[in-house]
């Protein structure tokens, strides 16, 4: 997974397309070293604002040269969430310790959970609940950095950015629930 931070000198350009799922509405966009956002809704104006919000500085272009094939795994593991697909990310942004939770969400293997308690320790920062529940609604990548794996302590949903019942037919279908 590439990361990188929005201080780059050269122009972020990221190519976007927007598919259908059983979710509903997906948005995948990339750079040309890999997928930068899958973002998750019901309406395509709202996730180009939602894309638009979070790289403000960022050219956006519409399909791109990698961005078909990648998009078609994207739809792949949204429907087969336990399959393993490698497909290249290239993070753009985030703090520092966003990165670290970013990173402890990936090791969570399909079928799984982990609690926010859990993840905060996977990341150095213990004491950090709160941090890590911020840093999974800032997730970019929904799925592919799936935090839709992690649930409160005492077994609650908890939070996700992107709708309760998308986590729930999420882990359904990855047998976590």
């Amino acid at each position: 997974m590439s990361t990188r931070t929005s201080t780059s000198s050269a122009p972020l350009v990221l190519h976007y397309t927007l598919r259908q799922c059983a979710l509903g509405q997906v948005l995948v966009a990339s750079t040309s070293k890999g997928i930068a956002a899958v973002l998750l809704g019901d309406s395509k104006s709202v996730l180009i604002s939602d894309l638009q919000q979070r790289y403000p500085k960022a050219q956006l272009d519409t399909g791109g040269p990698l961005l078909h094939r990648w998009s078609d795994t994207v739809l792949e593991i949204l429907v087969h969430p336990t399959l393993q697909h490698v497909v290249p990310l290239d993070v753009v942004g985030g703090t520092d310790f966003q990165r670290k939770v970013w990173k402890a969400l990936r090791s969570i293997p399909p079928g799984q959970t982990r609690t926010y308690t859990e993840v905060a320790k996977a990341a150095g920062q213990p004491q950090a609940v709160r941090a890590v529940a911020s840093a999974c609604a800032a997730n970019p990548l929904a799925v592919l950095v799936p935090c839709h794996r992690v649930l409160r302590s005492d077994g609650g949903w908890g939070g996700y950015r992107w709708g309760l019942e998308r986590k729930q037919q999420l882990l359904q279908q990855e047998g976590a629930i």
